[in-house]
């Protein structure tokens, strides 16, 4: 299964490469395959690769730690009281549905250009899938599970403990995957304005000067770290949620 789900990017790579080294594809438009790779390697061996790969990985877990945080935190609340939905979530929600591009300027405002703003957007970006997810799962757990806990003389804090955070639990990692594709577009806004290192500020000096091929390797980065962070999520699903029918190690 997992030499099936890499078929379709192999293939496509394959013929990208067939095409541009045919002369169909300009390299001012889109470069090969292989002047990417030769483009990285260069960029690898200078250390300037890594140093902007670093700096954008820690803003991420920097963002994706606070903003996780504090999503888990008001998705429980909301999650055990209706009175704190009434009085917060439709603020939230408000405040969800604002792009990241409209919020950057405010943003700007209050924190300048440097490493808070930055991690802001992430840790702002990051909060509403995992809140999101954290109430749903919450108020989705099965009421026949809770009566039953009850029955067999489970306290509030033990019902909590041993039934509706579990049964919430493959919402809140539903929340954790799409919390880390959100981060990393967070993070892409973020660097796009006073950044001096990062993936996303190595993709506008690109842009300057007409580098297609770093601007296509910044886009394989991002892809790649897609797939190894929604990897990382899907274990941690297997893991936690072993017990699960619909989870473990056959998925």
């Amino acid at each position: 299964m997992l030499l099936l789900s890499w078929l379709a990017p192999v293939a496509l790579l394959i013929v990208w490469e067939l095409l541009a080294q045919a002369g169909w594809l300009s390299p001012q438009v889109l470069p090969a395959p292989s002047k990417v790779v030769r483009t990285a390697f260069k960029l690898a061996t200078s250390g300037s690769l890594l140093n902007d790969l670093g700096v954008s990985l820690l803003r991420a877990t920097a963002g994706f730690a606070i903003g996780g945080s504090v999503g888990f935190a008001l998705g429980i609340l909301v999650g055990f009281s209706r009175i704190a939905e009434a009085a917060i979530d439709r603020s939230i929600q408000m405040i969800r549905a604002i792009p990241f591009l409209a919020a950057l300027p405010l943003v700007i405002v209050w924190l300048g250009v440097g490493e808070a703003q930055k991690i802001f957007l992430v840790a702002l970006g990051v909060a509403f899938p995992i809140y999101i997810n954290t109430t749903l799962g919450i108020r989705q757990v099965d009421p026949k599970l809770l009566e039953l806990g009850r029955v067999q003389g489970l306290g509030t804090l033990e019902l909590i403990r041993r039934v509706i955070l579990p049964g919430a639990l493959p919402s809140i990692l539903t929340g954790v995957r799409y919390a880390l594709a959100t981060a990393w577009l967070a993070l892409v806004v973020a660097e796009t304005i006073g950044a001096q290192s990062g993936i996303g500020f190595l993709a506008m000096d690109a842009r300057e000067f007409l580098r297609t091929d770093v601007i296509v390797l910044t886009i394989v980065i991002y892809a790649l770290i897609g797939v190894a962070a929604d990897g990382i999520a899907r274990a941690l699903e297997r893991r936690l949620l072993a017990w699960h029918p619909n989870y473990g190690s056959a998925r």
